[in-house]
């Protein structure tokens, strides 16, 4: 995934704080679009802890060969020890850009929430295609705006108050991908045709504004980039659960939207 993820060391809180919330709703509904026998194999790039992975394995044809990666040796890591009972799932430590497979190897090709972090969009879908045979099937989800995800926008104003011009700190490049006019001009230019694109509203109810705000710290590489500028994570969170708190309350009720995007190989 990001070249910042290839350093990430706190999978678990992302798994485990924002998992349940939100990411695992979120695969479950984006596996739940490709047919259980896709005109191949299926490839999933950017597996982060496996939580689409998971629900891949199981929604597929045992017959089918399932192949997951991930830029990240501490997702790798993570995603595989947790998983290790589905022996049917080949992992692969691989750059997006430059995938390690013959061109047309596999039937599907699925990313959860991680096109919008690839330092070249374009040529991460030129290599999914690449490695799509025909009539092939491309499915991820991305981020709706940050305004659509109210626990997004709590967390960058307040990162961006400690850190008022620091480009490192600015976290709303992970919601620029929602219109879907640049989806379908990135699609057409990596030799897709969109099949569907639409928004995706998930509840969230008694959530814990404290486990979202951990979650959001210390399960992403925003931690490490927060104690570069000597900053307390612990900090950072206790200010954005009160950010959250007072943005839905406790408990945390609220949504997260997100665009879904279906395509075929031509």
């Amino acid at each position: 995934m990001v070249s910042a993820s290839a350093s990430f060391a706190g999978p678990e809180y992302y798994d485990t704080c924002l998992g349940p919330i939100w990411f695992d709703p979120f695969a479950a509904d984006l596996v739940r679009r490709l047919p259980k026998s896709p005109p191949g194999n299926v490839l999933e790039i950017g597996f982060g802890t496996g939580l689409v992975t998971r629900r891949l394995r199981q929604h597929l044809d045992p017959t089918l060969r399932l192949v997951a990666t991930d830029l990240s040796k501490a997702m790798l890591d993570y995603a595989r020890g947790k998983l290790g009972e589905h022996n049917a799932i080949e992992w692969r430590e691989a750059d997006a850009l430059k995938l390690p497979f013959e061109d047309g190897a596999f039937g599907a090709v699925v990313c959860g929430f991680g096109v919008m972090f690839m330092p070249d969009r374009q040529a991460m879908l030129n290599e999914a295609r690449r490695v799509l045979m025909e009539g092939g099937i491309l499915l991820f989800n991305v981020w709706d705006r940050i305004e659509e995800n109210p626990h997004a926008a709590a967390n960058a104003e307040v990162v961006e108050a400690l850190f008022p011009g620091d480009a490192e700190r600015r976290f709303r490049m992970p919601y620029d991908m929602h219109d879907f006019g640049l989806l379908r001009r990135l699609l057409a230019g990596a030799r897709f045709r969109d099949t569907h694109i639409e928004t995706k509203r998930i509840t969230i109810e008694g959530a814990d504004p404290s486990t979202i705000a951990t979650g959001q710290i210390r399960g992403t590489p925003r931690s490490a980039l927060i104690e570069k500028r000597g900053v307390s994570p612990e900090l950072v969170i206790e200010k954005v659960t009160a950010a959250l708190t007072k943005t839905e309350g406790i408990p945390y009720n609220g949504y997260a939207q997100a665009v879904i995007v279906e395509a075929l190989a031509i």
